[in-house]
């Protein structure tokens, strides 16, 4: 993507709504131009970034992102705007003269983008800086979401990544228990009852009465939303943001027909998951968005698993020979694990047995 400073009317951060596809000499064009190239989404395309997002997820309990911005000498990257993210900003090459402001919102959620105070950030940018400094290799910058930011790369080009944080917030939280009520409300007979026929939508006191019973129904509800089940649809929600390290689906499932007890499991990288506690002579795994129900007896093989990263199917603790296959074809198929020397390749059924080293 490069990004136009003189067109930069994004709405929802930076350069979100400004991509062009352009030729290779249209971006050295505009580069030259002055424009910023920006490179988006490294932490799904660049290894050492990937294992340095997912590790830094993990360790924040918030999902994140990389960006890398490339600004041609004595060239503004962006006007000044703030993210609905926090930003860590890490210099690269070059230097960059950063101007930051106090917010006009404090902490903005994902629909309260920068553009929508366009003057409000206008005239905040004109006062005195909280922050004005100049960014060389190896320096770092923090920006909490809402901080109004700017930057002007000085005599060389400069490069910086952008490390996005997208935290789990309170209102996250809101909008899961908001949407359990949905699930739950939609079992009141009452609520699904048609309005009058002949009503007139265009007047307010028409539904009213109607009105007034649907918001006293809701709150109802509300009272009866279980704080857990809201915090496992935000798990859910949060978790499905992490890009779990894609399977070849042909080749996974020819290894699973395979499978002998040599045969080397391996944890699906930067997929989310957790063990709950065995309820009703089951076991339930969390892996993403989705959960699996388990016999109670496989969950010592399992949290083994979970621990190692990597096991053989024969080193599955607490079964026998025939269940630790079947407990392992299952992973498998559901892509918890997978065989690591099933590639792309071994799809359509050449190549060598995968995982067995023979």
């Amino acid at each position: 993507m490069v990004v136009d400073p003189k067109r930069f009317t994004t709405s929802g951060g930076a350069g979100a709504e400004v991509a062009d596809q352009v030729s290779s000499d249209s971006v050295a064009r505009l580069f030259a131009e002055g424009s910023t190239v920006v490179l988006q989404g490294l932490h799904r395309l660049w290894p050492p970034l990937i294992e340095f997002a997912d590790q830094l997820a993990a360790d924040l309990g918030h999902p994140t992102q990389v960006n890398a911005y490339v600004t041609p000498p004595s060239s503004r990257g962006f006007s000044p705007h703030y993210d609905v993210h926090d930003v860590f900003v890490l210099q690269v090459a070059g230097e960059k003269h950063w101007r930051i402001h106090s917010p006009v919102l404090v902490d903005p959620l994902r629909t309260q983008p920068w553009s929508d105070r366009a003057a409000a950030v206008a005239a905040a940018a004109e006062r005195e800086p909280v922050i004005d400094a100049v960014l060389r290799p190896g320096d770092a910058l923090y920006l909490p979401r809402g901080y109004l930011h700017s930057a002007t790369a000085l005599g060389a080009i400069s490069a910086h990544l952008t490390v996005g944080i997208h935290s789990v917030t309170r209102w996250s939280a809101a909008e899961s228990a908001l949407d359990l009520v949905r699930v739950l409300a939609a079992e009141d007979p009452e609520l699904r009852r048609s309005l009058p026929l002949g009503v007139d939508l265009a007047d307010p006191a028409a539904v009213a009465d109607d009105v007034d019973t649907v918001v006293a129904a809701l709150k109802g509800w509300l009272d009866r939303v279980d704080p857990t089940e809201v915090a496992d649809r935000l798990r859910a929600r949060t978790w499905s943001q992490v890009r779990p390290e894609p399977v070849a689906p042909l080749a996974q499932a020819s290894a699973a027909a395979a499978l002998s007890p040599d045969t080397v499991l391996q944890l699906r990288r930067r997929l989310r998951c957790q063990l709950r506690e065995p309820a009703d002579g089951r076991v339930t795994l969390l892996a993403g968005r989705r959960s699996l129900e388990l016999p109670a007896e496989t969950r010592p093989a399992v949290a083994a698993l979970l621990a190692a990263g990597e096991l053989k199917v024969a080193d599955l603790p607490g079964l026998d020979a025939a269940d630790q296959l079947t407990l392992a074809r299952r992973l498998v198929t559901e892509s918890i694990v997978t065989v690591p020397g099933a590639t792309a390749e071994d799809d359509g059924g050449r190549g060598r047995a995968p995982g067995t080293g023979s």
